[in-house]
């Protein structure tokens, strides 16, 4: 945490908050927060944006109910009070590990935690899955989009923004038909392999229920994307609130033991 008196120095003198008075630094000077070995990255932030939707029970999920709770210990009987709570790893707002869709791989606990402090990259792509449920973020929405902010950066995290967070609550986020098929945006499988060996990515981030598209059978981003030491984020919200370019992701990864990933905190700082 920041000293206090650090901060108000830093506040008198006009300069933003930066990772070096975050670390102590005695005069608060701006310095870069090396992410690994992918880049230094200069971070200071005006707000914060919470990424992650409230889990409830009925949340939308592939597995019924997001997750049950039973009362263990009461306020009034015990002087506390204690649930025991119950839950897939994949509901909500959540991280896949590597090892989700890989024979061997990292597991939420090992996913390095410089990877998920990192640029976020946010391609709209609402226009086109407001006329196509089925729509895949593709080739050359990425083109698209570096043509006008530019070549997305190495270490980054790149994030699909559907809209689709808006239909939950109601029977379009999942998109069920009667043949019980899934209707919602995600990645392309051709996408995955150019944000792994062009542009050195480290996250995928989606605002719908899965990195692949609703009605896929084979779920190729994610059989190219995890194997990779690559991590994904599902049921993302408020990418809306966030500038395509110059938010920083920081994600609240869970840190169970060999899990193949969970829910957890994710917010962004712009």
């Amino acid at each position: 945490m920041c000293n206090a008196h650090i901060i108000d120095k830093i506040k008198s003198s006009g300069r933003p908050v930066h990772a070096a008075a975050a670390k102590g630094d005695p005069d608060g000077a701006p310095s870069s927060v090396s992410f690994g070995e992918r880049q230094d990255i200069p971070v200071s932030f005006s707000r914060v944006v919470d990424l992650t939707h409230r889990l409830t029970p009925d949340f939308p999920s592939f597995f019924g109910p997001a997750f049950e709770t039973e009362t263990v210990r009461t306020f009034e009987k015990d002087g506390f009070n204690l649930q025991r709570i119950s839950y897939y790893e994949h509901v909500g707002t959540h991280f896949d590990a590597p090892i989700h869709y890989s024979e061997e791989g990292n597991t939420i606990d090992e996913v390095p935690v410089e990877e998920l402090v990192c640029p976020l990259a946010v391609i709209d792509i609402r226009a086109k899955a407001i006329k196509d449920p089925d729509y895949r973020l593709s080739l050359d929405d990425i083109a698209a989009f570096e043509h006008e902010h530019g070549t997305i950066p190495k270490g980054a995290c790149v994030a699909m923004f559907s809209g689709w967070e808006s239909y939950i609550g109601t029977e379009k986020f999942r998109g069920e038909d009667s043949e019980g098929t899934l209707h919602f945006p995600g990645f392309h499988g051709d996408v995955a392999e150019f944000l792994i060996a062009d542009r050195d990515v480290c996250g995928a981030v989606v605002d719908t229920m899965s990195l692949d598209y609703g009605c896929s059978t084979e779920f190729p981003f994610h059989y190219q994307w995890l194997p990779s030491g690559r991590y994904g984020i599902e049921n993302v919200a408020n990418l809306g609130a966030l500038p395509p370019i110059g938010a920083t992701l920081i994600g609240g990864a869970p840190k169970f033991q060999g899990c193949t990933g969970g829910p957890g905190r994710v917010i962004a700082l712009v």
